[in-house]
């Protein structure tokens, strides 16, 4: 293959824009006539991405603000689809943000275009349905994590998983006095890493019964420091201003950013649920994992669901590797009991690491370049 390729790609927030950057560089370097088109953020755009349009006005969350933007984002779907139907690219490969990018791939695929979605929509989790617009949609599903495959494959969509790039990228063993010099902390001492989610919701309703909780904690082992990493700015001053007004003089420790350091340093975390549960499952921390959402939300969604457990890391382990706790259950002295074993119980922390590990090996696959050869394979058949 030695003519130059156009590849259309976009993504719709950071996350995708981290995958893509990856994505990027790895074909370049496995095909190096390409060009790239579409909506990606400056990661992707320091790749040779030509962005149509800044990827932060993709980025919206929530069920109000898409609302708002819907014209907005309408025009710029027709945008993108009217522009590869002109331009016909070798493949176009949307990242993750299905909604949107679903739509767009099933339009180029009905024109004869080859479409590759790069992350799996939780479809095996629930709103199963969608599995029939996907295959309508996509020639090619690349997923990160193994037990999602089995799902497109019993519905005849061609999946490949090519792992997940936080497996490639952090180290198998975790130097925890590192990374405790590198944050300018006592290297002797448990630490606890409270992380309450990077959005102001489920920070609201999760901060504070985490704080009480390290409350308890604090109490109990007087020597414990606990921190906590603010996603971004907003966040900082929203815990900053939880602190102050109702819990003044609880010594907890905030950082700028810093997450993963703060989790490498750490012996136990407390976390809300989310892709951060698994870096921390590659990190081999012990962890009890929350998730919290209005009443309403929970009582239409728990419905639902068709899996047992809500956390990566019994999602991968398909066990229940790590405590969960949902909704009533998130409350401080429950959660001080859970947080008091782990830190105590060496047996059980020795199980996690090793169940950790074996995670941690599975989904290390080279995940950009599997999915540069992927996407390359998928181009060469159809040539």
């Amino acid at each position: 293959m030695s003519k130059t390729l156009c590849i259309g790609i976009l993504a719709g927030e950071s996350s995708g824009d981290i995958l893509g950057a990856g994505l990027m560089q790895a074909l370049k370097s496995q095909h190096p006539q390409l060009t790239f088109e579409g909506i990606g953020g400056p990661l992707m755009m320091a790749q040779g991405l030509h962005s149509m349009v800044p990827m932060e006005r993709l980025s919206v969350m929530g069920l109000i603000e898409p609302l708002k933007r819907l014209p907005e984002l309408l025009r710029i779907r027709r945008g993108v689809v009217d522009h590869f139907l002109r331009q016909k690219p070798d493949v176009f490969i949307g990242i993750d943000s299905p909604d949107f990018n679903l739509n767009i791939e099933k339009k180029l695929k009905q024109a004869g275009i080859h479409t590759i979605h790069y992350v799996s929509p939780s479809v095996w989790a629930w709103r199963s349905k969608r599995i029939h617009k996907i295959a309508r949609s996509v020639d090619l599903m690349l997923t990160l994590f193994p037990f999602e495959v089995p799902f497109y494959e019993k519905h005849n969509v061609a999946v490949r998983c090519v792992g997940h790039p936080l497996a490639d990228l952090i180290p198998m063993e975790v130097d925890k006095a590192s990374a405790r010099l590198e944050l300018g902390l006592n290297t002797a001492g448990p630490i606890l890493a409270l992380l309450p989610g990077s959005r102001q919701g489920e920070v609201s309703r999760l901060a504070p019964e985490f704080l009480k909780c390290a409350d308890l904690c604090l109490k109990h082992w007087p020597e414990l420091q606990v921190l906590i990493p603010c996603a971004n700015a907003a966040r900082w001053v929203q815990i900053e201003t939880l602190l102050k007004d109702q819990f003044p003089g609880l010594d907890v420790t905030l950082t700028d950013g810093y997450a993963r350091e703060v989790m490498a340093a750490a012996d136990v975390l407390l976390i809300a649920s989310g892709t951060a549960t698994l870096e921390a499952a590659l990190l081999k921390k012990p962890m009890l994992v929350c998730y919290k959402m209005s009443a309403l939300s929970y009582a239409l969604i728990s419905r639902m669901l068709k899996v047992p457990y809500f956390s990566l890391p019994n999602l991968l382990a398909g066990k229940p590797l790590v405590e969960e706790r949902v909704q009533n259950e998130v409350n401080a002295s429950a959660l001080f009991q859970s947080i008091k074993l782990l830190l105590e119980d060496k047996e059980k922390q020795e199980q996690l690491n090793a169940d950790f590990h074996k995670i941690h090996q599975v989904l290390r696959k080279n995940a950009n370049a599997t999915a540069a050869e992927s996407v390359l394979k998928l181009i060469s058949q159809q040539e």
